[in-house]
């Protein structure tokens, strides 16, 4: 089964990896710091091993977003993102596992998951 891992974080701390961004992050100890960072190679180094991992990419900072939209043959962009909210997407995991548990057994083990939010979502697969 396929999985987007939505990795959530703050624009106003925005940067890659976001974790280390967050007023949280930036308060660890070097060592905790680099703890991080080495858990999350880790686990992409073991994803890609598994071929659990489809991609990883992150995400330019909200401000580079456009919109688009169509009504009545007419398309209108606007800047920034769909939604007002304190969390904006940041980067996305695409895997393809077993099942939902493993999953959110792999989102638990993102960083990010400590300091922002990991949206596990499954991929529709059309008939």
């Amino acid at each position: 089964m396929k999985y987007l891992l939505l990795i959530h974080s703050n624009p106003v701390t925005w940067g890659h990896p976001s974790f280390l961004n967050t007023e949280r992050g930036k308060a660890l100890p070097k060592q905790a710091r680099a703890a991080l960072s080495a858990q999350l190679d880790k686990l992409l180094a073991e994803l890609q091993e598994s071929g659990e991992l489809i991609n990883a990419v992150p995400l330019d900072p909200p401000a580079k977003t456009r919109v688009v939209r169509v009504r009545e043959g007419v398309r209108a962009t606007t800047d920034g993102p769909y939604s007002e909210t304190k969390e904006q997407l940041a980067g996305v995991f695409l895997i393809d596992v077993a099942g939902p548990g493993r999953a959110e057994e792999i989102a638990a083990t993102i960083p990010e998951a400590e300091f922002c939010a990991v949206e596990v979502r499954p991929v529709s697969v059309f008939d």
